[in-house]
Protein backbone atom coordinates (compact mmCIF):
# COMPACT_ATOMS: atom_id res chain seq x y z
CA UNK A 1 0.00 0.00 0.00
CA UNK A 2 1.07 3.39 -1.14
CA UNK A 3 1.48 6.41 2.54
CA UNK A 4 1.08 9.81 1.48
CA UNK A 5 1.86 12.88 3.81
CA UNK A 6 -1.60 14.16 5.50
CA UNK A 7 -1.12 17.62 5.40
CA UNK A 8 0.97 19.30 8.24
CA UNK A 9 0.64 16.58 10.59
CA UNK A 10 3.68 13.88 11.46
CA UNK A 11 2.19 11.13 9.89
CA UNK A 12 1.19 8.85 7.01
CA UNK A 13 -1.97 8.02 5.14
CA UNK A 14 -3.01 5.01 3.02
CA UNK A 15 -3.49 6.65 -0.24
CA UNK A 16 -6.71 4.23 -0.30
CA UNK A 17 -9.17 5.41 2.58
CA UNK A 18 -12.23 2.92 3.68
CA UNK A 19 -15.79 4.42 3.09
CA UNK A 20 -18.61 3.24 5.44
CA UNK A 21 -21.06 4.54 3.82
CA UNK A 22 -21.87 1.60 1.67
CA UNK A 23 -21.28 -1.34 3.24
CA UNK A 24 -23.00 -4.30 2.24
CA UNK A 25 -26.77 -4.45 3.77
CA UNK A 26 -29.46 -7.19 3.91
CA UNK A 27 -32.09 -5.66 2.02
CA UNK A 28 -32.41 -2.26 4.24
CA UNK A 29 -29.73 0.12 4.44
CA UNK A 30 -29.85 0.09 7.82
CA UNK A 31 -29.07 -3.64 8.52
CA UNK A 32 -25.58 -4.19 7.52
CA UNK A 33 -24.60 -7.43 6.33
CA UNK A 34 -21.35 -7.54 9.40
CA UNK A 35 -20.24 -10.72 8.95
CA UNK A 36 -19.30 -9.86 4.87
CA UNK A 37 -18.50 -6.24 6.11
CA UNK A 38 -16.46 -6.88 8.31
CA UNK A 39 -14.28 -9.58 6.25
CA UNK A 40 -14.19 -6.80 3.71
CA UNK A 41 -12.58 -4.24 6.33
CA UNK A 42 -10.05 -6.56 7.77
CA UNK A 43 -8.67 -7.34 4.53
CA UNK A 44 -8.44 -4.00 3.74
CA UNK A 45 -6.64 -2.52 7.19
CA UNK A 46 -4.56 -6.19 6.86
CA UNK A 47 -3.29 -4.79 3.14
CA UNK A 48 -2.33 -1.64 4.69
CA UNK A 49 -5.51 0.63 4.30
CA UNK A 50 -5.03 3.04 7.62
CA UNK A 51 -7.90 5.46 7.41
CA UNK A 52 -11.52 4.50 8.08
CA UNK A 53 -14.20 7.23 7.59
CA UNK A 54 -17.79 7.02 8.65
CA UNK A 55 -20.73 9.46 9.81
CA UNK A 56 -23.35 9.53 12.66
CA UNK A 57 -26.23 8.85 9.71
CA UNK A 58 -24.38 6.46 7.63
CA UNK A 59 -26.51 3.55 7.64
CA UNK A 60 -29.69 5.03 9.79
CA UNK A 61 -26.65 5.33 12.62
CA UNK A 62 -25.34 1.70 12.60
CA UNK A 63 -22.08 1.92 10.71
CA UNK A 64 -20.34 4.02 13.72
CA UNK A 65 -21.78 0.76 16.13
CA UNK A 66 -20.39 -1.75 13.31
CA UNK A 67 -16.90 -0.18 13.31
CA UNK A 68 -17.22 -0.39 17.06
CA UNK A 69 -17.12 -4.08 17.23
CA UNK A 70 -15.41 -4.54 14.01
CA UNK A 71 -12.17 -2.93 15.89
CA UNK A 72 -11.97 -4.87 18.33
CA UNK A 73 -8.75 -7.57 18.73
CA UNK A 74 -5.98 -5.24 17.72
CA UNK A 75 -7.72 -3.40 14.75
CA UNK A 76 -8.32 -0.12 16.47
CA UNK A 77 -4.74 0.55 17.03
CA UNK A 78 -3.84 0.38 13.43
CA UNK A 79 -5.98 2.56 11.74
CA UNK A 80 -7.15 6.21 12.29
CA UNK A 81 -10.59 6.85 12.95
CA UNK A 82 -12.49 9.55 11.46
CA UNK A 83 -16.34 10.73 11.79
CA UNK A 84 -18.26 13.64 11.95
CA UNK A 85 -20.81 15.67 13.64
CA UNK A 86 -24.28 15.52 12.59
CA UNK A 87 -24.15 19.72 12.13
CA UNK A 88 -28.17 19.72 10.82
CA UNK A 89 -28.75 18.38 14.50
CA UNK A 90 -27.11 20.98 16.17
CA UNK A 91 -29.75 23.40 18.01
CA UNK A 92 -27.58 24.37 20.84
CA UNK A 93 -24.52 24.60 22.45
CA UNK A 94 -24.76 21.27 24.79
CA UNK A 95 -25.93 19.42 21.34
CA UNK A 96 -21.92 19.53 20.40
CA UNK A 97 -20.56 17.25 23.77
CA UNK A 98 -24.29 15.27 23.68
CA UNK A 99 -23.55 14.05 19.90
CA UNK A 100 -19.50 13.41 20.22
CA UNK A 101 -20.26 11.15 23.50
CA UNK A 102 -22.74 9.06 21.89
CA UNK A 103 -20.49 8.82 18.90
CA UNK A 104 -17.42 7.19 21.28
CA UNK A 105 -19.83 5.35 22.61
CA UNK A 106 -20.84 3.49 19.88
CA UNK A 107 -17.62 3.24 18.33
CA UNK A 108 -16.68 1.72 21.69
CA UNK A 109 -13.33 4.09 21.45
CA UNK A 110 -12.30 6.94 24.19
CA UNK A 111 -10.96 9.01 21.28
CA UNK A 112 -11.46 10.12 17.48
CA UNK A 113 -8.59 10.60 15.53
CA UNK A 114 -9.66 12.36 13.23
CA UNK A 115 -13.26 14.57 13.94
CA UNK A 116 -15.13 16.50 11.34
CA UNK A 117 -17.88 18.95 11.31
CA UNK A 118 -20.28 17.29 7.91
CA UNK A 119 -21.17 18.83 4.88
CA UNK A 120 -20.37 22.26 5.33
CA UNK A 121 -21.95 24.61 3.44
CA UNK A 122 -21.62 28.44 4.47
CA UNK A 123 -25.05 28.80 5.56
CA UNK A 124 -24.22 25.74 8.02
CA UNK A 125 -21.18 27.32 9.50
CA UNK A 126 -22.70 30.59 9.52
CA UNK A 127 -25.04 28.46 12.17
CA UNK A 128 -22.53 26.40 14.38
CA UNK A 129 -20.15 29.27 14.42
CA UNK A 130 -22.44 31.39 16.95
CA UNK A 131 -22.77 28.17 19.52
CA UNK A 132 -19.32 28.60 19.76
CA UNK A 133 -17.96 25.49 17.70
CA UNK A 134 -14.29 26.49 17.53
CA UNK A 135 -13.83 26.96 21.11
CA UNK A 136 -16.01 23.46 21.83
CA UNK A 137 -13.38 22.30 18.93
CA UNK A 138 -10.20 23.17 21.26
CA UNK A 139 -11.50 21.82 24.28
CA UNK A 140 -12.57 18.65 22.77
CA UNK A 141 -9.18 18.28 21.63
CA UNK A 142 -7.86 18.83 25.20
CA UNK A 143 -9.76 16.49 26.71
CA UNK A 144 -8.50 13.71 24.63
CA UNK A 145 -11.76 13.21 22.95
CA UNK A 146 -10.72 13.94 19.93
CA UNK A 147 -7.26 14.20 17.94
CA UNK A 148 -7.71 16.45 14.83
CA UNK A 149 -10.48 18.27 13.47
CA UNK A 150 -11.68 19.06 9.79
CA UNK A 151 -14.86 19.23 7.83
CA UNK A 152 -16.35 17.78 5.24
CA UNK A 153 -17.53 20.27 2.28
CA UNK A 154 -20.00 20.48 -0.67
CA UNK A 155 -19.94 24.10 -1.47
CA UNK A 156 -18.18 26.99 -3.93
CA UNK A 157 -15.00 27.68 -3.87
CA UNK A 158 -15.12 31.01 -2.27
CA UNK A 159 -17.33 29.14 0.58
CA UNK A 160 -14.33 27.05 1.33
CA UNK A 161 -11.75 29.50 1.40
CA UNK A 162 -14.01 31.24 4.10
CA UNK A 163 -14.50 28.54 6.16
CA UNK A 164 -10.14 28.02 6.09
CA UNK A 165 -9.44 31.40 6.51
CA UNK A 166 -12.21 31.30 9.37
CA UNK A 167 -10.30 29.02 11.98
CA UNK A 168 -6.99 28.40 12.24
CA UNK A 169 -7.51 24.96 13.87
CA UNK A 170 -8.60 23.03 11.03
CA UNK A 171 -6.16 20.12 10.18
CA UNK A 172 -7.55 18.34 7.48
CA UNK A 173 -10.56 18.78 5.11
CA UNK A 174 -13.12 16.66 2.73
CA UNK A 175 -14.15 17.61 -0.63
CA UNK A 176 -15.60 15.89 -3.38
CA UNK A 177 -13.07 15.57 -6.30
CA UNK A 178 -12.89 13.74 -9.71
CA UNK A 179 -12.28 14.18 -13.25
CA UNK A 180 -15.45 15.84 -13.97
CA UNK A 181 -15.39 18.08 -10.99
CA UNK A 182 -12.42 20.17 -11.55
CA UNK A 183 -14.58 23.27 -11.62
CA UNK A 184 -17.20 21.81 -9.21
CA UNK A 185 -17.41 23.00 -5.32
CA UNK A 186 -14.39 23.48 -4.18
CA UNK A 187 -12.93 22.05 -7.28
CA UNK A 188 -8.95 22.37 -8.35
CA UNK A 189 -9.25 25.82 -6.63
CA UNK A 190 -10.21 24.44 -3.53
CA UNK A 191 -8.04 21.20 -3.70
CA UNK A 192 -4.75 23.24 -4.19
CA UNK A 193 -5.76 26.10 -1.85
CA UNK A 194 -6.32 24.16 1.13
CA UNK A 195 -3.30 22.04 0.30
CA UNK A 196 -1.09 25.66 0.25
CA UNK A 197 -2.89 26.13 3.81
CA UNK A 198 -1.19 22.58 5.02
CA UNK A 199 -4.30 20.88 5.19
CA UNK A 200 -4.58 17.04 4.56
CA UNK A 201 -7.22 16.67 2.19
CA UNK A 202 -9.31 13.70 2.13
CA UNK A 203 -11.15 13.13 -1.26
CA UNK A 204 -14.70 12.04 -1.42
CA UNK A 205 -16.81 10.98 -4.69
CA UNK A 206 -13.79 10.19 -6.81
CA UNK A 207 -15.66 7.80 -9.09
CA UNK A 208 -18.80 10.35 -8.52
CA UNK A 209 -20.82 8.04 -6.51
CA UNK A 210 -20.02 5.08 -8.41
CA UNK A 211 -21.19 6.99 -11.78
CA UNK A 212 -17.83 7.05 -13.20
CA UNK A 213 -17.74 3.04 -13.17
CA UNK A 214 -20.31 1.72 -15.88
CA UNK A 215 -19.68 4.12 -18.76
CA UNK A 216 -22.07 5.32 -21.70
CA UNK A 217 -20.85 3.23 -25.23
CA UNK A 218 -18.59 6.52 -26.47
CA UNK A 219 -16.94 6.98 -23.25
CA UNK A 220 -15.96 2.41 -22.77
CA UNK A 221 -15.18 2.74 -26.70
CA UNK A 222 -12.75 5.24 -26.19
CA UNK A 223 -11.22 2.60 -23.07
CA UNK A 224 -11.15 0.50 -24.99
CA UNK A 225 -9.15 1.72 -27.75
CA UNK A 226 -6.37 2.98 -24.89
CA UNK A 227 -2.80 1.12 -24.73
CA UNK A 228 -3.73 1.20 -21.05
CA UNK A 229 -5.68 -1.93 -19.94
CA UNK A 230 -7.66 -0.31 -16.63
CA UNK A 231 -11.34 -0.37 -15.59
CA UNK A 232 -13.35 2.49 -15.75
CA UNK A 233 -12.77 2.61 -12.00
CA UNK A 234 -9.29 2.32 -12.00
CA UNK A 235 -8.86 5.39 -14.20
CA UNK A 236 -10.95 7.48 -12.12
CA UNK A 237 -9.16 6.35 -9.03
CA UNK A 238 -5.67 6.89 -10.64
CA UNK A 239 -6.54 10.48 -12.06
CA UNK A 240 -7.16 11.36 -8.51
CA UNK A 241 -3.92 10.10 -7.09
CA UNK A 242 -1.83 11.50 -9.70
CA UNK A 243 -2.46 15.50 -8.07
CA UNK A 244 0.04 15.86 -5.16
CA UNK A 245 -2.21 17.78 -2.69
CA UNK A 246 -4.29 15.21 -2.51
CA UNK A 247 -3.54 12.64 0.92
CA UNK A 248 -5.95 10.03 0.79
CA UNK A 249 -8.92 8.89 -1.63
CA UNK A 250 -12.20 7.14 -0.51
CA UNK A 251 -13.85 4.89 -1.75
CA UNK A 252 -16.89 3.29 -0.13
CA UNK A 253 -17.24 -0.41 -1.15
CA UNK A 254 -19.94 -2.84 -1.01
CA UNK A 255 -17.91 -6.00 -2.25
CA UNK A 256 -15.06 -8.22 -1.20
CA UNK A 257 -14.21 -7.63 -4.94
CA UNK A 258 -13.90 -3.98 -5.13
CA UNK A 259 -12.00 -3.63 -1.88
CA UNK A 260 -9.28 -6.38 -3.48
CA UNK A 261 -9.30 -3.95 -6.87
CA UNK A 262 -9.48 -0.95 -5.16
CA UNK A 263 -6.34 -2.38 -2.81
CA UNK A 264 -4.57 -3.03 -5.65
CA UNK A 265 -5.34 0.00 -7.84
CA UNK A 266 -3.79 1.69 -4.76
CA UNK A 267 -0.48 -0.19 -4.46
CA UNK A 268 -0.15 1.04 -8.21
CA UNK A 269 -0.62 4.78 -7.62
CA UNK A 270 1.44 7.67 -7.19
CA UNK A 271 2.01 11.69 -7.70
CA UNK A 272 2.70 12.01 -11.11
CA UNK A 273 2.72 8.60 -12.54
CA UNK A 274 -0.07 9.43 -15.30
CA UNK A 275 1.51 10.89 -18.86
CA UNK A 276 0.56 13.52 -20.65
CA UNK A 277 -1.40 10.97 -23.14
CA UNK A 278 -3.09 9.36 -20.35
CA UNK A 279 -3.93 12.47 -18.63
CA UNK A 280 -5.33 13.45 -22.20
CA UNK A 281 -7.27 10.40 -22.58
CA UNK A 282 -8.67 11.41 -19.48
CA UNK A 283 -9.49 14.75 -21.10
CA UNK A 284 -11.41 13.30 -24.51
CA UNK A 285 -13.31 10.90 -21.97
CA UNK A 286 -14.74 14.21 -20.34
CA UNK A 287 -15.22 15.88 -23.21
CA UNK A 288 -17.63 12.85 -24.39
CA UNK A 289 -19.69 13.25 -21.17
CA UNK A 290 -19.88 16.85 -21.10
CA UNK A 291 -20.78 16.17 -24.66
CA UNK A 292 -24.38 14.42 -23.72
CA UNK A 293 -24.98 17.23 -21.54
CA UNK A 294 -28.62 18.61 -22.15
CA UNK A 295 -27.97 22.33 -21.13
CA UNK A 296 -24.66 24.22 -22.09
CA UNK A 297 -24.62 25.51 -18.76
CA UNK A 298 -21.13 26.92 -17.49
CA UNK A 299 -22.23 27.08 -14.24
CA UNK A 300 -21.13 30.88 -14.09
CA UNK A 301 -23.92 32.30 -12.46
CA UNK A 302 -24.07 35.63 -14.26
CA UNK A 303 -27.61 35.04 -14.08
CA UNK A 304 -28.47 35.07 -10.67
CA UNK A 305 -29.99 35.97 -8.42
CA UNK A 306 -33.01 34.96 -9.68
CA UNK A 307 -36.09 37.73 -8.21
CA UNK A 308 -37.71 34.59 -7.46
CA UNK A 309 -35.49 33.16 -5.80
CA UNK A 310 -34.55 29.86 -8.08
CA UNK A 311 -30.86 28.21 -8.30
CA UNK A 312 -31.04 28.45 -12.24
CA UNK A 313 -27.46 26.81 -12.10
CA UNK A 314 -28.50 23.97 -9.78
CA UNK A 315 -31.39 22.90 -11.81
CA UNK A 316 -29.17 22.79 -14.78
CA UNK A 317 -26.57 20.71 -12.72
CA UNK A 318 -29.15 18.45 -11.33
CA UNK A 319 -30.82 17.55 -14.78
CA UNK A 320 -27.25 17.29 -16.77
CA UNK A 321 -25.86 15.04 -14.79
CA UNK A 322 -28.74 12.84 -14.70
CA UNK A 323 -28.51 12.76 -18.20
CA UNK A 324 -24.69 12.25 -18.87
CA UNK A 325 -24.41 9.27 -16.55
CA UNK A 326 -28.06 7.73 -16.81
CA UNK A 327 -29.29 8.14 -13.77
CA UNK A 328 -32.53 10.60 -14.30
CA UNK A 329 -34.02 8.66 -11.07
CA UNK A 330 -31.43 9.83 -9.25
CA UNK A 331 -31.44 13.37 -10.86
CA UNK A 332 -35.64 13.43 -9.74
CA UNK A 333 -34.87 12.32 -6.05
CA UNK A 334 -32.12 14.61 -5.45
CA UNK A 335 -34.71 17.99 -7.11
CA UNK A 336 -37.33 16.48 -5.11
CA UNK A 337 -35.97 15.87 -2.02
CA UNK A 338 -32.60 17.65 -1.53
CA UNK A 339 -33.41 21.28 -3.02
CA UNK A 340 -36.86 21.39 -1.58
CA UNK A 341 -35.54 20.66 1.57
CA UNK A 342 -33.54 23.90 1.70
CA UNK A 343 -36.04 26.07 0.52
CA UNK A 344 -38.89 25.43 -2.25
CA UNK A 345 -38.49 28.27 -3.76
CA UNK A 346 -34.89 27.38 -4.96
CA UNK A 347 -36.99 24.56 -7.23
CA UNK A 348 -36.91 25.31 -11.16
CA UNK A 349 -40.79 25.77 -10.76
CA UNK A 350 -40.30 29.03 -8.69
CA UNK A 351 -39.70 30.90 -12.67
CA UNK A 352 -41.96 32.93 -13.39
CA UNK A 353 -40.53 33.60 -17.00
CA UNK A 354 -39.70 37.06 -16.48
CA UNK A 355 -36.71 36.42 -18.77
CA UNK A 356 -34.64 38.66 -16.65
CA UNK A 357 -31.44 36.65 -16.49
CA UNK A 358 -32.09 35.49 -20.15
CA UNK A 359 -29.94 39.24 -21.01
CA UNK A 360 -27.22 38.29 -18.49
CA UNK A 361 -26.54 34.50 -20.12
CA UNK A 362 -23.09 34.60 -21.88
CA UNK A 363 -24.29 31.23 -23.67
CA UNK A 364 -27.74 33.17 -24.61
CA UNK A 365 -29.88 29.84 -22.80
CA UNK A 366 -33.47 30.21 -22.99
CA UNK A 367 -33.82 29.91 -19.34
CA UNK A 368 -37.00 30.35 -18.71
CA UNK A 369 -37.65 27.51 -21.09
CA UNK A 370 -35.31 25.22 -19.64
CA UNK A 371 -36.45 26.12 -16.30
CA UNK A 372 -40.00 25.22 -17.12
CA UNK A 373 -38.90 21.97 -18.80
CA UNK A 374 -36.55 20.80 -15.94
CA UNK A 375 -39.65 21.34 -13.67
CA UNK A 376 -41.78 18.94 -16.18
CA UNK A 377 -38.95 16.35 -16.18
CA UNK A 378 -37.67 16.23 -12.78
CA UNK A 379 -40.38 17.35 -10.77
CA UNK A 380 -43.23 15.88 -12.60
CA UNK A 381 -41.61 12.91 -14.23
CA UNK A 382 -42.05 13.38 -18.06
CA UNK A 383 -39.39 11.49 -20.16
CA UNK A 384 -36.63 13.62 -21.18
CA UNK A 385 -36.56 13.62 -24.83
CA UNK A 386 -33.39 15.25 -26.24
CA UNK A 387 -35.64 16.63 -29.54
CA UNK A 388 -38.52 18.10 -27.63
CA UNK A 389 -36.29 19.68 -25.14
CA UNK A 390 -35.97 23.78 -25.42
CA UNK A 391 -33.04 24.07 -28.40
CA UNK A 392 -30.46 26.65 -26.51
Amino acid sequence: MQHRQFGKLDWKVSALGFGCMRLPTRGSREEIDEPQAMRMLHYAIDHGVNYLDTAYGYHGGNSERFLGRALRGGYRDKVGLATKLPCREVRERSDFDRLLNEQLSKLQTEHIDFYLLHGLRRERWELVRPLGVKTWLERAKADGRIGHTGFSFHDTFDALKQIIDDYQGWDFCQIQYNYMNEDYQAGTRGLQYAASKGLGVVVMEPLLGGRLVDPPPAVQALLDRAQWKRSPAEWGLQWVWNHPEVSVVLSGMSTMQQVQENVASADRSGVGTLSKTELDLIGMVRDVYQSLSAVPCTACAYCMPCPNGADIPRSFTTLNMGIMYGSLDEARRRYVHRMSDQDESILASSCVQCRQCEDKCPQGILISEWMAYIHQVLGEGRPYVRGEAPSS
